[in-house]
Parts: C-alpha cells; sequence; structure tokens
C-alpha cells in the first residue's frame, strides 16, 4: 500500500496542515481525481469533507488537472501548473504527471469543502505558539 502526505489547506484561517497517511487510510485517496471530494476521517478530520486540488509525484512532477489517467507525460504548455511563462507567448514542453492519484503520487493537496463540528486547529493539534520565534 502507498503511503502519502496529505497537505490540507484551511481557507478560513489561512493555514496548512501536513499529515502522513498510511495503510487503509492511504487506499481511499487511490482511483480519486482532482476535484473529487473525500471524507475527512481518513486524516483525522471526522465530520469535515476534502476536496482534492493536486499534488506530486516522487520526482517531484505536478498534477494537473486537464490531463487524464494517472501516467506522467511530455505536454507543451503556455502556463498553468507546471510552467509560469515570464512573458507572454512562451511555450515550454513539461512533464507532468496525470490527474488520477496513483501509487507514485507522493503528495495530495486539499481544501476543506465542508466544515465539521469541530475546529481543525483541536483535530489536528495545531501549535498556536510555533510562530513565535523562540524569544520569551
Amino acid at each position: 500500500m502507498s503511503d502519502f502526505r496529505v497537505v490540507v489547506s484551511d481557507t478560513k484561517t489561512g493555514k496548512a496542515y501536513q499529515i502522513e497517511v498510511s495503510g487503509a487510510s492511504a487506499g481511499t485517496f487511490i482511483g480519486k481525481t482532482i476535484g473529487s471530494e473525500v471524507d475527512g476521517s481518513a486524516v483525522g478530520l471526522a465530520g469535515y469533507t476534502l476536496k482534492i486540488t493536486g499534488g506530486s509525484d516522487k520526482g517531484g512532477f505536478p498534477m494537473r488537472n486537464t490531463l487524464p489517467g494517472s501516467m506522467r507525460r511530455k505536454l507543451l504548455v503556455t502556463g498553468g501548473c507546471g510552467f509560469h511563462p515570464g512573458e507572454g507567448g512562451l511555450r515550454k514542453r513539461r512533464s507532468i504527471r496525470g490527474s488520477e492519484i496513483a501509487g507514485d503520487i507522493v503528495q495530495i493537496n486539499t481544501t476543506i469543502a465542508n466544515y465539521g463540528s469541530t475546529p481543525v486547529d483541536s483535530l489536528l493539534g495545531g501549535d498556536s505558539d510555533e510562530d513565535s520565534g523562540g524569544e520569551s
């Protein structure tokens, strides 16, 4: 079974949480595509719904929602995910991963689509004093 690093972005607070998922919880993500909604209990967010927004594979190549399947392909792109041109009219051939999650994917990016009754910080154990800088 595959292991994933799931990045959950909370759009209300602007925070992101990284969660390591393996075993049966990782199996819930296999076969899903970008834009699919997944139950949050797979990452410890009971009562929440997560929307898959992207990800990257073990080589660091990003997923793109316009490319069907799970294979890595070379595309001539003008912008968007995987290529950000410095000037207009620029095109480049880039290796891009398809929109389906397979065993080669390492990181899955998600946002919270539907919130539950408990706050995200209490469920995921967010540190509120993380940005203190170590000064007392």
